[in-house]
């Protein structure tokens, strides 16, 4: 082994300790590199593929966690309820008495929403696909952040009704709320001095079938949009991190 009695102790020292800063400047540089890679300016593809990946996220995840049972009856904030103009139809059955008429009249069609929204999830990826670099633009930099939401309202509603309806018609068949509507409808125009009522329960259970999933859409949109731990991929981190300090923009 080679000597070198003439090298001082002190000497030794201070290359060590170069070259441990040196060592150290070396991760400081490269966690320097990747925070700068993170804070650069995305290019519009960057925006255009970022966007459509978190789009394609957030409604997926809407359109399975609804397909579930009790994905709409469990959710206070979609469950869909009597009609407007039934309601007075649901107090007077229940000051009757008829509670279970009226619950099985909701809970059934929940369910009959809940079927529906399986179809849901490639309306969605189809429109994400369609959307060009301009829309994911104003999308991502515009001032209103549930812009992806109001995107989709715009594009893909028509759909959306066209394909739940025949579905809800065929689920309210299958879990009984049909029957029971009509039992519910019944019993109250059998009342004396009522006045009859009797909504278009397929119509009006489309509608709030879609109205929820806009609403569990919008919740997501907003969840990637303001928390940063739910950007799972270097490039959601990139492109929404930009949006972060450019919001209002609009452009590149």
């Amino acid at each position: 082994m080679l000597r070198f009695p003439f090298v001082k102790p002190a000497f030794k020292i201070g290359v060590a300790t170069i070259l441990t800063f040196s060592f150290a400047s070396c991760d400081a540089l490269n966690q320097a590199t990747e925070i700068l890679s993170q804070t650069a300016n995305p290019t519009s593809a960057e925006i255009n593929m970022g966007l459509k990946q978190a789009l394609e996220f957030g409604t997926s995840a809407s359109a399975e966690r609804l397909s579930l049972k009790d994905g709409y009856f469990g959710n206070v904030a979609i469950k869909i309820l009597f009609p407007e103009e039934a309601q007075k139809v649901e107090r007077t059955l229940r000051t009757l008495g008829l509670n279970s008429l009226a619950d099985n009249v909701i809970l059934t069609i929940n369910r009959a929403a809940e079927d529906a929204a399986k179809e849901a999830k490639p309306i969605f990826i189809s429109a994400v696909k369609q959307m060009t670099i301009a829309d994911a633009t104003n999308i991502l930099l515009g001032r209103d952040k549930d812009a992806a939401t109001q995107y989709f309202k715009r594009v893909t509603s028509a759909q959306l009704h066209d394909k739940f309806k025949p579905i809800i018609q065929s689920s309210l068949s299958k879990v009984g709320a049909t029957r029971y509507w009509s039992d519910v409808m019944n019993r109250y125009n059998q009342i004396p001095l009522v006045t009859k009522v009797n909504p278009d329960l397929q119509e009006y259970v489309t509608q709030k079938a879609m109205e929820g999933l806009f609403v569990e859409i919008a919740k997501e949109e907003l969840k990637i949009r303001d928390n940063v731990s739910a950007r799972g991929t270097d490039l959601l981190q990139k492109v929404f991190g930009y949006a972060d300090r450019n919001r209002g923009l609009g452009s590149l």
